[in-house]
């Protein structure tokens, strides 16, 4: 199949996709609408069913995502880095794909790629997301028919199998390198995502560091779970920016986190423990943070900490912030809206499907 027709075939996809964010605009008089709209808008009100975090907000966000990166002219820009080693004539290879389920369609981008290389997909679902990706499927292979043999979900074992990507925990990557360690993979682990302040950031900007922290649940690897704070800095600002997420732990789950979490807090007598009824912020030097707990740490100058984080590059996956002077960093509010070269784990995809 040529790129060219791969690629239009997933900016329809965007378009379908782009009537379920919360901003949404209904098409009419779409032929994917008849098939699938009112199915798909029941799986997204539903699917909370299944996980809990799965709120139809959630869910929501990332389709918006999603649809925000399928964009033709961000697809092609995307695919010219690599055009010219897509049009050799290779045969495709088949791609074993094993998803993490932290996230609604954590596991697209993945499938994007694999599809977009040319290779066939062979998808093995978290149990936490067996339902949103599948639907997405099969919406893409009714777009573009000859999909249906490049695409594959698997309940059983992996197997036959020229190479596998692989996303998940420390532990679970132990498992995958021994297990597939035989055959070119990517295998992902933990990352967490920071911020790092000055005491000088405005509360709409702090507001969007809201969505950086809260979205998803802060369950994703672009979720932050730390804040880099200068000495002496005062809390209260951030805590009035982000009193608008206070609904947060209106979700159970979100709520018995964040319950549990401050009572093993207060049980130890945490001296620098900081609560305001649905964010606890915990002095620490680790990365990775409960959830419904912020980690903060101080630091005494950008130089020394932009040294600690080029150090400690393979347990981050991004950095936020509003100080151009804080290496790779983005600028709040966008950490859940990478783009289409923002690889998990820094890891370039493209380049590894189309080397196989």
């Amino acid at each position: 199949m040529e790129i060219d027709k791969r690629i239009k075939s997933f900016v329809t996809l965007g378009k379908f996709l782009k009537q379920f964010s919360s901003n949404r605009a209904i098409q009419s008089d779409n032929s994917l609408n008849t098939l699938f709209f009112n199915d798909f808008e029941e799986l997204i009100k539903k699917v909370h069913i299944y996980n809990q975090w799965f709120t139809e907000e959630s869910v929501r966000n990332a389709l918006a995502a999603l649809a925000g990166s399928l964009k033709e002219d961000e697809l092609v820009e995307w695919i010219s880095n690599y055009i010219q080693q897509l049009s050799e004539d290779n045969s495709p290879k088949k791609v074993a794909v094993i998803m993490a389920g932290n996230i609604p369609l954590v596991g697209f981008h993945d499938m994007l790629c694999v599809l977009l290389s040319g290779n066939k997909f062979i998808g093995k679902l978290s149990s936490e997301d067996k339902y949103l990706l599948p639907f997405v499927a099969k919406v893409l292979m009714t777009i573009e028919p000859e999909f249906v043999e490049f695409i594959e979900f698997t309940e059983g074992q992996l197997k036959g199998m020229d190479a596998v990507i692989a996303t998940g925990s420390n532990n679970s990557a132990r498992y995958f390198d021994y297990y597939f360690g035989k055959y070119p993979h990517i295998i992902r682990k933990n990352r967490n995502s920071v911020a790092v302040l000055t005491g000088f950031e405005t509360t709409d900007e702090l507001r969007l560091l809201g969505n950086d922290i809260f979205q998803y649940f802060g369950l994703g690897c672009r979720n932050v779970s730390k804040l880099f704070v200068p000495k002496d800095y005062i809390f209260d600002t951030f805590y009035q920016s982000i009193f608008d997420f206070n609904y947060i732990v209106n979700n159970n789950k979100y709520a018995n986190n964040y319950d549990y979490n401050r009572t093993v807090y207060l049980m130890a007598n945490h001296p620098s423990l900081l609560d305001n009824n649905f964010l606890l912020l915990k002095e620490d030097v680790a990365y990775a943070s409960p959830i419904g707990v912020l980690f903060f740490e101080y630091y005494n100058d950008l130089e020394t900490l932009n040294n600690r984080l080029e150090y400690d590059k393979e347990q981050i996956q991004c950095i936020v912030s509003s100080n151009s002077s804080v290496s790779h960093s983005i600028p709040f509010g966008q950490a859940q809206c990478p783009a289409l070269a923002d690889y998990a784990d820094g890891v370039d995809t493209m380049k590894f499907l189309i080397g196989l």
